[in-house]
């Protein structure tokens, strides 16, 4: 039987009136006018709540009838619109920092207007309506009032959409035990919440990402959370799967689906465990408001019984850290789901989780985010059956999808850098501990293509590639060249390397370590994509006395206004002395969203003549890495 949509055809509801007389006509014999302007509610969440997150809401005409912020606890929000009787339908918009730090811009959509209404805002909804829209629902949202003819199309299909949804997650429903997925409502399930219930977990279960083919057709892209591989494992062509959803008849949107997998894999073992999962959070708050020093807490029965090391941070190390929490009075926001923290698992069933928490301190502000690995104990009875486990590695690895931009001194393109902007892989290994004492001095990576590069210890905090096979050690850059292996100067690095799910080997002295790339490298990155600087430009120059002073003010609120999904992570000035020597790195702490502005701080004079560079970092949400140098004038 082909798959059939429902309610195809959506009708706009004539809104209550203020006294309640709703449906009813005046003498004259028409229905009156709604008075009271609706109101909308819901939950903006990644499986975690999204903490202070903006969320605006638009109309079938385009017009903003409505913003509110998410509750720093819950993530929800409320919003009366400004229009008593704005058009159908509704389109939301909530833009903020997931708990594992990463900027998420996610949508959802009310395809029918009454009086009061339940719009959530999930990675779901996301993937919802872009089945209804045929596309990425950002670039339609932020052109609203002139994709009126799409947003109509949006609400004729968002019922078969999220039907359609449902069948590419159809493992996740049946693990976690939801009998009646008909009744399950992704966008508007008036009992949801971001509290590890079982609509949570099944936004938590899965990996939702967008894509584009080789055709630059738009892809929507999903997968279990849990497999060690990021790749996709189903793929749905989002132009075919609307013109589907909008059939009256004979629809079958699993046409769209290009992969092999018409369904994703699930976590089967690991599912139903991860409801009592926040309790572990609760009992670390208590812990952490009880005032105790670092001593008292690494002895606690939440970090004695089972902590082994996370990335090299031990025991004692994890301890000190809880501490500062406490003497700081911040707490602990409720557990978002990352995936496995064995490298090697491959049925998504895993012993141990890793997870991530944002930090807070009394007035709600998310101050740090908090990231450990859990494992469950089915036998636990006079402690948490979840715990903080680590995920036993000694050292931090990773490998990230990069491109770089060179800027003079005005902020504009620096012509002496070829290519600019240039792509390649960012790979980070670990070579000191927290406390400065060298952990490694060496490390060799294969790429999925099979070459191997080395790279050596270099004085800094990450090991650094090495140009000569062989050495002992190697003279860093202070920027992106320590930790790049950029396509263009590199000629073993190919396409098979570049794609999201790339397998990299580091082998050290320490532990080999199997790492997957989880994103596509970008083809061709946009200017307006890179970090960039309000306080530079051709009447403001970036100059070397500047950046030498302690008193320079950074801003970046342009850039990260028209970049919601990317978050600057990284600010440091590099003092590059013209002989050849080793830097100076003076490293700047870049403050969370929504703060867009810092001042530096810790003055530098150099000895001996330098060229002097102002480096920014920024992060979008699938973990792509974007570098800017501004190289300022003398």
């Amino acid at each position: 039987m082909p798959y059939r949509p429902t309610a195809l055809v959506v009708p706009l509801l004539v809104m209550l009136t203020a006294c309640g007389g709703g449906g009813g006509k005046d003498e004259a014999g028409s229905t009156p006018a709604a008075t009271t302007p609706p109101t909308l509610r819901g939950v903006a969440a990644t499986g975690a709540p999204l903490v202070n997150a903006q969320v605006s809401v638009v109309d079938g005409q385009g017009k903003l009838v409505g913003s509110a912020t998410t509750h720093a606890a819950d993530g929800s929000y409320s919003v009366t619109l400004s229009a008593t009787s704005p058009a159908a339908p509704l389109f939301i918009q909530a833009r903020g920092m997931d708990a594992a730090g990463r900027m998420q811009v996610l949508h959802s959509t009310v395809p029918v207007i009454a009086a009061t209404m339940v719009g959530h805002v999930t990675p779901l909804s996301d993937a919802v309506v872009a089945l209804a829209l045929g596309t990425e629902p950002a670039p339609v949202f932020a052109a609203a009032a002139t994709s009126t003819s799409q947003l109509t199309q949006m609400a004729s299909a968002t019922t078969a959409a999220k039907d359609f949804l449902k069948t590419l997650v159809k493992t996740q429903l049946t693990d976690l035990k939801i009998t009646d997925a008909a009744a399950l409502d992704p966008l508007a399930d008036a009992s949801f919440a971001a509290n590890k219930g079982t609509h949570d977990l099944l936004i938590e279960s899965v990996r939702v990402d967008f894509a584009r083919s080789s055709a630059n057709v738009p892809q929507l892209q999903i997968g279990n959370k849990f497999l060690a591989s990021t790749a996709a494992e189903v793929v749905v062509a989002l132009p075919t799967a609307q013109t589907e959803l909008l059939k009256a008849t004979g629809a079958t949107p699993a046409n769209a689906i290009t992969s092999t997998l018409k369904a994703a894999t699930s976590a089967s073992k690991l599912l139903p465990n991860l409801s009592g999962l926040d309790d572990l959070g609760a009992a670390l708050n208590k812990l952490i408001v009880q005032g105790k020093d670092s001593a008292a807490i690494q002895a606690d029965t939440l970090l004695a019984t089972s902590y082994d090391r996370h990335n090299s941070r031990t025991a004692a190390g994890l301890a000190t850290l809880l501490a500062s929490y406490s003497a700081a009075n911040r707490q602990l926001g409720r557990f978002q789901l990352l995936g496995c923290a064995e490298g090697a698992a491959t049925t998504g069933d895993c012993s141990k989780v890793l997870v991530a928490a944002a930090v807070s301190d009394s007035t709600g502000a998310i101050v740090d985010v908090f990231s450990d690995a859990v494992s469950y104990n089915k036998n636990a009875t006079t402690t948490n059956k979840w715990n903080l486990a680590g995920n036993g590695k000694k050292l931090a690895v990773a490998v990230h999808p990069l491109g770089f931009a060179a800027k003079k001194a005005d902020g504009s393109a620096d012509s002496t850098q070829s290519p600019n902007a240039g792509i390649g892989l960012q790979v980070e290994i670990q070579a000191l501990a927290a406390d400065a004492s060298v952990l490694i001095s060496s490390a060799t990576v294969q790429l999925t293509g099979g070459f191997s590069l080395s790279f050596r210890d270099c004085g800094r905090s990450l090991l650094c590639m090495s140009s000569a096979a062989g050495t002992a050690s190697v003279v860093p850059t202070g920027g992106v060249a320590d930790i790049a292996i950029q396509r263009a100067a590199i000629g073993w690095v190919g396409g098979v390397d570049s794609t999201r799910g790339a397998k990299f080997l580091v082998t050290t002295a320490l532990e080999d370590r199997s790492i997957y790339l989880n994103a596509d490298v970008p083809g061709e990155p946009a200017a307006a994509r890179f970090p960039a600087l309000d306080t530079v430009n051709s009447s403001a120059l970036l100059r070397a006395t500047d950046l030498q002073g302690s008193t320079l003010q950074l801003d970046w609120r342009t850039w990260a206004a028209a970049n919601p999904d990317l978050r600057l992570i990284e600010i440091k000035r590099v003092f590059r002395p013209t002989d050849g020597s080793a830097p100076t790195v003076l490293d700047t702490t870049v403050p969370l969203p929504p703060k867009t502005s810092v001042t530096l701080v810790t003055p530098f004079m150099p000895a001996v003549t330098v060229t002097t560079e102002l480096w920014l970092q920024a992060m979008d949400t699938q973990g792509r890495r974007l570098h800017t140098r501004y190289t300022a004038q003398p």
